[in-house]
């Protein structure tokens, strides 16, 4: 395998630094991954439990770059859905927060650093790793499937050139976390910025939180990532208003932002001599696989933009045809070295090989315009993504139709999830036992009551009729 970063090189230059005073240096950080990386000693399967830490990128630095082979997960993943996964994938090794040792009092420390504690699991059980496998990490929906993406270290590695190819990336960068570790997004924002030697700011303070704003200034962060809802609450929170001379690039992926707010961000940043990268992607895709040139924000809002350097996008009709006129909607079919394997859905599956070769259908419907721009039109299957988490809205009725035993119908628009039931006294119950399922934030979720959910004369739902009691 190769290295994904040769930390090395960069030596003295700090690699870390989070909002307690903590910093280690690129040889540091060398140096404590190989050490932690030699108490394990073999190529093995380790549920690495993320916050935006030290500990935590430690960990996944030491796995990544010594050919052990990590599953993100959050730390604060519900117990039952971690226990499914546990009992799924058997791992050798957990690498998780001190604060959560006793939750494994049968599991023994192994290794300690940074807050975070090696255990090893005892697991009788171990699965085969095919060669290339690198990384695996959910599928961003969080119901609890034990689905997980495949990722190769050609996959990790390519994807990272990439993104810092098109962003420009060098040693001077200093990005802070607004992004969990455990999705493609955050973790594609350390994979880049490791390859050029730049310092991430960590912080696991959100950006409504007065902590995060004075960290940023004090450290001079020059970038920060959002998702769509993440620039709703910039949009309110008066950001435009700020005094941030350290910024100089935001970028935007995890679905679709509206043609509005696209605007207002693109046109501060060119007021502002700053960059708006608006961004497409897919943990299938190891993370990017289109993006907006900031030159082009202003002219092109709404648009996703164009393929990432060595990244290459088609448009398939109903008919299975290629589309060649512009503003034609077909299914985006993207082709690159970052197509990930395939998936994962039980421990035999460690083992296959790459499914995929290359070519990956989205899902996503998408037209592109007479200058070569893609634009997001809609979804072939019933996805939302929910501050960049995907959701399956067809599993999330079936999971509320299984515990409450009542009609429903789940809709909505990305950051925005309506779900419709004809029970008014179960509707309170229903929206709590979804955001505890989905652990997301509960702002994402109204439930709406309604007479009848609309359907047609075979009995399919007209999701379309419940567009209306979008607010």
């Amino acid at each position: 395998m190769e290295r994904i970063w040769n930390l090395e090189e960069h030596k003295g230059k700090a690699a870390l630094i989070d909002e307690f005073g903590g910093e280690l240096t690129y040889e540091a950080l060398n140096s404590k991954a190989h050490n932690l990386a030699g108490r394990i000693g073999h190529r093995c399967l380790v549920f690495s439990f993320c916050r935006n830490e030290i500990g935590s990128v430690l960990g996944y630095t030491a796995f990544l770059n010594h050919g052990i082979v990590p599953v993100m997960v959050s730390s604060h993943l519900e117990e039952t859905l971690l226990n499914n996964l546990l009992g799924t994938y058997s791992p050798e090794y957990l690498w998780v927060p001190a604060d959560q040792v006793e939750q494994f009092p049968e599991m023994c420390v192994e290794h300690e650093a940074y807050n975070y504690a090696l255990l090893k699991t005892g697991y009788e059980v171990k699965y085969s790793l095919y060669d290339e496998l690198g990384l695996l990490i959910t599928t961003s929906g969080s119901t609890g499937s034990p689905k997980l993406v495949r990722q190769s270290y050609t996959n990790l590695l390519d994807n990272a050139r990439s993104i810092a190819e098109y962003l420009k990336l060098d040693h001077t960068e200093r990005p802070i976390t607004t992004l969990p570790m455990n999705y493609v997004y955050g973790l594609s924002v350390i994979n880049s910025h490791f390859l050029v030697g730049a310092t991430l700011l960590l912080t696991d303070k959100g950006l409504m939180q007065k902590e995060f704003w004075n960290f940023f200034k004090e450290k001079e962060a020059t970038s920060f990532g959002g998702v769509p809802y993440t620039y709703e609450m910039l949009d309110k929170l008066r950001f435009y208003h700020m005094k941030l001379p350290s910024l100089r690039t935001m970028t935007q992926a995890g679905g679709k932002i509206t043609p509005e707010l696209h605007e207002k961000f693109a046109a501060y940043a060119e007021k502002q001599g700053k960059n708006f990268v608006v961004m497409y992607g897919a943990a299938e895709a190891t993370s990017r696989m289109g993006y907006l040139p900031p030159e082009k924000a202003v002219e092109k809002k709404g648009s996703m933009g164009i393929p990432i350097p060595g990244g290459k996008f088609t448009l398939v009709g109903a008919d299975g045809q290629k589309i060649s006129e512009p503003l034609t909607t077909g299914e985006l079919v993207y082709e690159g070295k970052n197509v990930t394997l395939g998936y994962a859905e039980c421990g035999e599956d460690l083992i296959k090989g790459d499914e995929r070769h290359g070519k990956l259908e989205t899902g996503d419907m998408a037209q592109f315009d007479h200058d070569g721009f893609y634009y997001i039109v809609g979804r072939k299957k019933r996805f939302l993504k929910i501050y960049g988490n995907r959701v399956n809205l067809d599993e999330i009725d079936r999971l509320i139709k299984g515990e409450f035993e009542i009609e429903v119908a789940s809709a909505g628009v990305d950051d925005h999830m309506y779900i419709f039931v004809t029970d008014a006294g179960k509707a309170e119950l229903v929206r709590d036992f979804v955001v505890n399922k989905t652990k997301l934030n509960p702002v994402a979720f109204k439930v709406i009551t309604i007479d009848g959910i609309p359907k047609n004369d075979s009995g399919k739902t007209l999701y379309k009729e419940l567009a209306k009691y979008y607010e």
